[in-house]
């Protein structure tokens, strides 16, 4: 740049009404070099201290808050594959792990606190399970502005902290309120700070492969799922409740530590959004699906929580076997979790979960006529298949729903807390169906109780599929 130019970018100049730059200028004094810049001294100059101005503001600002240019919205920009992307399913899956991988063993703690907390009913130890559940689901909702602002990393070693922490507390308790303060509350609010900013990133690597992600992703809860139950069962009666549970607080550390290095935030949305979008309760498909969600999860629980009590109490089989039901359901769900969603990439998140709610509820009706190992055995592996889109497919389907991508965050954040409701009435509402009386079981009612609520929602799905493409059979959706 010549003399006078660098004397009056050194100095502070103020743009005079005449002296406005233009997008078309600060292109040419960026592509062109300014030994040959047609542009004149004061005006280059001016361009200089703005681009000057504007890189020194972004390098105080740290990267993680700093918004790459690439629109939200743009799904050409999204890479859709890739080393980097790969990763982060990597780490969701490990997120799943210690998320839903936790929720879905609390029916081996089930088990055990039914012989060891003598005072408390089922219902009032299926609480501790019930709270754990809804607040992974509506503190994970909650937790969106804060991911939208930036705080990603903060949401994702905070969460850690806590999970382990309160699996670390709970090898301490003694009580029933101690178990619920550390397994409900400290770590029911670990995993809300994990979850749903876990499934959000996935979209920004991924667009049409977004469902297969997220079902290979979801595949975690499964593996979670049977392997914690085991490490329970398998050392509980060995080192004592205490160890087995510090094992795997130690599991949880390890495999916690993946994601926190990592998990890389892609993009953030042009401003913060708002932590409801009201509009969307407005569109009948968003509406009908978060409501059949809703209901439905009220249900789909209930066999995760009661299967093996019911299996040891009423004699279908032994005590050793049916410890190992959970591990079986969530062996199957490994499958349901991703097949499903392969087929959903190409017909559609709605066009899957339907059908697999649906089976997932007739299954239940025909529990009630199970009465021996075989059977219990044969209905856990395909509940565990059937109902593993419950929980894979709904953050796909939210995708699809919503249009402007920088509310997924939004609304997928809104339908899973609505949903978290379900699962925190469900499975005391069953405990108290069955009720207190070992010698007197109410499981069939329980049953009822939970095919009811999943025949509901599968038709709530139903509806919502016809909201989205009216009574068109060969159709996505």
């Amino acid at each position: 740049m010549n003399n006078s130019a660098t004397t009056l970018a050194s100095t502070n100049l103020e743009l005079k009404p005449d002296q406005d730059i233009h997008p078309e200028e600060r292109e040419e004094y960026e592509s062109t070099p300014h030994s040959s810049s047609s542009l004149p001294a004061d005006k280059e100059a001016l361009i200089k201290q703005e681009v000057d101005h504007t890189a020194d503001t972004e390098a105080a600002v740290p990267v993680s808050r700093v918004p790459t240019r690439v629109s939200i919205n743009d799904v050409k920009a999204i890479p859709n594959g890739g080393l980097l992307a790969w990763l982060q399913v990597l780490g969701a899956w490990m997120l799943f792990f210690d998320t839903w991988g936790i929720i879905n063993t609390f029916g081996a703690y089930q088990t055990y606190y039914e012989s060891t907390f003598t005072t408390s009913t089922s219902s009032d130890i299926s609480w501790i399970g019930s709270v754990q559940a809804f607040l992974l689901l509506f503190v994970g909702a909650m937790t969106g502005p804060l991911y939208d602002a930036g705080y990603f990393r903060e949401l994702l070693l905070s969460g850690s902290f806590l999970v382990v922490f309160g699996q670390m507390m709970l090898s301490l308790c003694h009580t029933y309120w101690q178990a619920f303060l550390a397994q409900a509350i400290c770590i029911g609010i670990g995993t809300g700070l994990l979850f749903v900013p876990s499934v959000s990133i996935l979209s920004q690597y991924f667009s049409t492969r977004v469902a297969i992600a997220v079902g290979l992703a979801a595949t975690g809860s499964s593996i979670g799922g049977v392997i914690y139950p085991i490490v329970f069962h398998r050392l509980q009666p060995t080192v004592g409740f205490g160890w087995a549970t510090r094992v795997i607080g130690f599991m949880q550390l390890v495999t916690l530590v993946i994601p926190c290095t990592v998990m890389k935030v892609r993009m953030l949305p042009a401003a913060k959004r708002k932590l409801f979008d009201w509009a969307a309760f407005k569109e009948v498909p968003y509406l009908l699906f978060t409501l059949g969600g809703t209901i439905g999860f009220a249900g789909l629980y209930i066999p995760f929580f009661y299967i093996q009590y019911f299996s040891i109490v009423t004699g279908a089989t032994d005590e050793n076997l049916g410890f190992y039901l959970l591990a079986i359901i969530n062996s199957s769900s490994v499958f349901g979790r991703t097949l499903p969603n392969l087929f959903a990439a190409r017909l559609g998140g709605l066009n899957i979960i339907t059908p697999c709610a649906m089976v997932t509820a007739l299954l239940i009706w025909i529990l009630l006529a199970v009465t021996n190992m075989s059977g219990v055995v044969i209905f856990c592996i395909f509940y565990g298949f059937f109902s593993g889109t419950f929980v894979s497919l709904p953050p796909s389907i939210f995708v699809s729903l919503t249009k402007n991508r920088a509310l997924i965050g939004t609304r997928m954040g809104m339908g899973f807390a609505c949903m978290s409701f379900g699962v925190l009435a469900g499975t005391p509402i069953a405990g108290a169906i069955l009720g207190a009386n070992v010698g007197n079981l109410h499981f069939d009612a329980t049953w009822i109780f939970a095919a009811a609520c999943v025949t509901v929602g599968s038709l709530l799905f139903v509806g919502a599929r016809i909201a989205v493409t009216g009574w068109k059979v060969m159709v996505k959706a």
